[in-house]
């Protein structure tokens, strides 16, 4: 299957599907459009849609870009397979080969997570995040976004090297 990148035109394609109002941002600012990716993920969710792949990732990558944003470091790496990764989490980093603290989980954990409707500690309890090393704690940092914010225009900025 070819990948297919998020663009203006496959985010409007979901948008208008769901009834939302086409992506109104400058076509070229990433952020912007990972964003208005994020706040489509949330009304596709909210409708019992799943989100086409480009919008999904797309939202994947801006909320892993407000994590390294809210915190820098190398020490651990957050994996959402096969959307991105990034390394996050203030301390001693690697440089080679599998790094020691390591986070994986889903797409949809990883929106729960960071937009607050699901808990770290429930999130790990039900075995939906696989997390090894000391640092691998992400609970401090989360959520990203609040839960019921419609608009993730309220998250932070997400500006980050999530394009894994």
């Amino acid at each position: 299957m070819p990948r297919r990148p998020l663009t203006p035109a496959a985010l409007d394609e979901q948008r208008t599907a769901l009834g939302l109002p086409p992506y109104a941002g400058r076509p070229d600012d990433t952020t912007a459009l990972r964003r208005a990716a994020l706040d489509t993920v949330l009304a596709a969710r909210a409708a019992g849609v799943e989100p086409s792949r480009p919008v999904l990732t797309g939202a994947v990558r801006f909320l892993l870009g407000a994590l390294a944003e809210r915190a820098p470091g190398r020490s651990v790496e957050v994996r959402v397979p096969p959307h991105a990764a990034v390394q996050c989490v203030d301390g001693p980093h690697h440089t080679r080969g599998t790094p020691p603290n390591v986070v994986e989980m889903s797409a949809e954990t990883w929106i729960s997570l960071a937009t607050g409707a699901v808990a770290w500690a429930d999130a790990t309890a039900a075995h939906a995040v696989t997390a090894s090393g000391s640092r691998a704690d992400l609970a401090p940092y989360l959520p990203l976004v609040a839960p019921d914010v419609p608009n993730a225009a309220d998250a932070p900025s997400g500006r980050a090297s999530a394009d894994g």
